[in-house]
This record gives C-alpha cells, sequence and structure tokens, in this order.
C-alpha cells in the first residue's frame, strides 16, 4: 500500500499542476475568505457534469483542486438567503444514463430539503422534501456520493449519516441500510476516477469501489497532501497541460471496457474519463515493469499490449492490469516481426493488428498461434506517433496533426496522404 500512497500523491499532483500557480490557495487579496488549507475539512464534495470538482464549506466554495474560495451563490445562485441556506449538508451528481432528464444534475440537502441544480440553475418545483425524491432517505444528512451500476450492484446513491450508510437505488427507489462503525463519520464524500474517499475534518479514508466494508492502506491520510495545493505540503510532478498546438503522443489505445488511454513519455491520460476531468498519470501507477515509456499500445481480447523497444509487455484489463506469466516477450517472439514499432491499432470486432514501421504497415492475426503476418504494405508518409480505429475510422497522429481515414484497407492502399487535420481539445483535452 506504501506504492498506492506514493502513486495517489503523485497523481492528485499531477491533477492539480495542470498549469495553477505554484501559490497556495489562500485569497492574500482579501483575508475575510475562507482558506481551504485551514484543516476545518469541507461540508460538502461533487463533480458537475463537466467533471470540475466544487468543495463547499459554509457560504463559500472552491471550484477545482486549486483556486481562491468565492460565495457559493456566484455559481450557484439559489444558494443565498432567499431560500435560508448558509451551507449544504452534503451534495452529489447524478448518476442516471437511462433517465437523461436527471443525469448530470446536481442534488443539494439541507436539513429536510433537497435542491435540483443542472447547469448551476435551480430547477422548476425545487426545493422539495427529500422524501420526494428519495424516499427512505433520512433528513440532515452528513455526506452523499454516486455509485454507478458495476461499482454497485445498481445505480445507486450512497447516502452517510453518522456511521449509518444507506444505499439508495435510483430505478427501484428502495434502500439499503448499512452500519459501518469501524469507518469515521463521513462529513463529506467524492467519487473520483473510479475510486471513493469519505472525507472527515482535514483528512480522508478510501473505501474500496462499491462501498466493501473493507478499508485498504493506511488511513487517514491528510487532504492537504493530496486534494489541493497548500505551503508546507508537498505536491510533486510538474505535468502541465499543453497546448494543441504542441501535442505529440506516444500511443492511443481504447480497451474492450470502453476505457481510452493517452500515453506521452512517462505518463498517460484516460480520455473516457470527462465526468471527473481529464487527469495525467505516471505509467507506472497502471503498468508498474513499464518505467520507460511506451512505443506503441493496443488492445485485443480484454488484454493490453504495450511495447517499448523490442519488448511487448501484456497485461490483463479485467483483472486490474496485471502483467500476464512469462512477458515481457520480443516483438520477433510475440508478433513475428522485428524493427521499431512506431504506432499499432487493432479496430473494433477484429482480430487483426495493425503494426506501423517506419513507412510500412503490417497487418498480424492475433487468432493465430503463432503469430501470422497476412500482408506489409508501403504508407504515403513516415514518421508516425501513434494511430487509433474506431467505429468512426483510423486516426494516424503525427506530432499535434492527424489523419483520418475510413478503414484499414482505405489506410493501407492509398498513395497520397489527405489533409492532415489539427488535434482539437475534445480529443485531447489539450488547450486550444
Amino acid at each position: 500500500m506504501e506504492l498506492f500512497t506514493k502513486t495517489l500523491f503523485l497523481c492528485l499532483a499531477l491533477a492539480l499542476t495542470n498549469g495553477a500557480p505554484a501559490h497556495h490557495d489562500a485569497a492574500v487579496d482579501d483575508a475575510s475568505l475562507p482558506d481551504r488549507c485551514d484543516g476545518i475539512g469541507f461540508d460538502a464534495i461533487t463533480p458537475d457534469k463537466n467533471g470540475t470538482t466544487f468543495f463547499f464549506r459554509g457560504s463559500h466554495l472552491w471550484e477545482g483542486f486549486h483556486g481562491p474560495a468565492q460565495l457559493s451563490n456566484e455559481s450557484f445562485q439559489e444558494l443565498d438567503d432567499i431560500h435560508n441556506i448558509g451551507h449544504v449538508d452534503a451534495a452529489f451528481r447524478m448518476h442516471n444514463i437511462e433517465h437523461q432528464d436527471d443525469h448530470d444534475h446536481i442534488y443539494f440537502f439541507l436539513d429536510d430539503k433537497v435542491f435540483s441544480y443542472y447547469d448551476q440553475a435551480l430547477e422548476e418545483g425545487y426545493p422539495k422534501e427529500i422524501q420526494q425524491d428519495f424516499p427512505g432517505v433520512p433528513s440532515h444528512l452528513d455526506a452523499a456520493v454516486e455509485c454507478p451500476k458495476g461499482e454497485c450492484m445498481a445505480d445507486s446513491v450512497l447516502f452517510f449519516k453518522g456511521q449509518d450508510v444507506h444505499v439508495y437505488d435510483i430505478v427501484t427507489k428502495t434502500v439499503k441500510t448499512k452500519t459501518w462503525s469501524h469507518l469515521p463519520v463521513c462529513t463529506s464524500a467524492l467519487r473520483w476516477l473510479e475510486h471513493y474517499y469519505c472525507f472527515h475534518g482535514n483528512n480522508f479514508t478510501q473505501v474500496p469501489p462499491g462501498y466493501s466494508e473493507r478499508v485498504s492502506g493506511v488511513y487517514p491520510k491528510d487532504a492537504r497532501s493530496y486534494f489541493m495545493k497548500c505551503p508546507n505540503y508537498g505536491h510533486g510532478g510538474d505535468y502541465k497541460v499543453l497546448k494543441c498546438s504542441d501535442v505529440k503522443i506516444d500511443a492511443i489505445t481504447t480497451d474492450d471496457a470502453g476505457k481510452s488511454y493517452l500515453f506521452a513519455g512517462s505518463i498517460y491520460k484516460r480520455l473516457d474519463t470527462r465526468r471527473d476531468g481529464l487527469h495525467a498519470f505516471p505509467i507506472t501507477r497502471s503498468w508498474k515493469e513499464v518505467t520507460k515509456g511506451v512505443d506503441a499500445v493496443f488492445s485485443y481480447a480484454d488484454n493490453i499490449y504495450l511495447i517499448k523497444d523490442d519488448q511487448v509487455y501484456i497485461y490483463n484489463a479485467a483483472a486490474h492490469y496485471t502483467l500476464i506469466d512469462g512477458y515481457p516477450k520480443t516483438l520477433k517472439e510475440e508478433l513475428g516481426i522485428e524493427g521499431h514499432v512506431d504506432a499499432a491499432f487493432v479496430c473494433p470486432d477484429d482480430q487483426t493488428v495493425h503494426i506501423i514501421i517506419g513507412g510500412t504497415i503490417s497487418a498480424i492475426d492475433l487468432s493465430a498461434t503463432p503469430r501470422v503476418v497476412l500482408r506489409e504494405r508501403p504508407l504515403p508518409f513516415s514518421d508516425i506517433d501513434a494511430a487509433l480505429c474506431s467505429a468512426e475510422g483510423i486516426n494516424v497522429f503525427k506530432g499535434a496533426t492527424y489523419y483520418h481515414y475510413e478503414s484499414p484497407m482505405t489506410l493501407a492502399m492509398s498513395r497520397i496522404a489527405p489533409e492532415p487535420l489539427n488535434v482539437t481539445r475534445a480529443m485531447m483535452g489539450c488547450e486550444e
């Protein structure tokens, strides 16, 4: 767990930097504003639909992992004296993809009332009694957090009051209550990148997905070292978000579970986690044996293949990216090829990996043992950085531009490169 602690420290530090200034969060221009580094903690924490996390205390909030406090009613205008709200007891973002009228809405709780917001505007008919929207859920809550199906048994909300956890099934509108006497009383809670955190004062405790009764690691930990920028609390890491015109990636892939990864240097990004924001992590966080970056990556049959120099590392995605016994192996052993791999991709529902080496693309049958090179063809360009195949076609990346093709065949048969397109913020999370 020491490795997890160091990794979490660096991962959150990378998220915190994102071009932020080096000073801490205290509002030096207005001493009357609260300082999130004072160790008091938060009343509620919730992300919005764009993945921006809001931290609430009293009548103020902090937007994101760094920056000064501001009045809550500057962002959520009805959180003011009209409704007698000086603070919130709990807050969460709804995960309900089956009912888009509720999905990504933010719910605030105060005493026995609930407020529903979308795009930071209070919805008509609110506030309501908590029982109207969440029958069986008690009033005067301490914390709340979303729990999507797959992490909980069904799309749910976890409501905390004292040491009781009320698991609310949003489909059946039923509640199951558990008492976790071994956990601290949560004053706020957050689901962040598929991990769950119970905040209590300035500390936090991680709870496994699905809110099982096991707590792993040494807890509590000080939130000031992980979820904010504070003086005398190191953050580590110096990653900054690149301008889109400066982007240069090493690899990109989407696995069978729909998780999309971008690799550049020693870091990677999850591109499918926009609901939690896009954040950079060290590659060794998920693939600890790959210590010197990657040349190419592709996904096939619940496995992810990472290629560096002449070595192929295969990890089982279903087993939290566990390195398969006997790996790494050489390119010759695993794929029947040699040379410096520039890019690799597998299209959805296909058994062929396409490997780009210099100005040549090779098609290799992954269903055959040993692997069989089906064909090799020249390309109208070289020095490719990465490639990705999806239902929309193939994108071949070169620096801050990419070429789009409808299929592997049109890529392999082309003799003239199409007009290059520019990488966008929506694709890479870069700054335009």
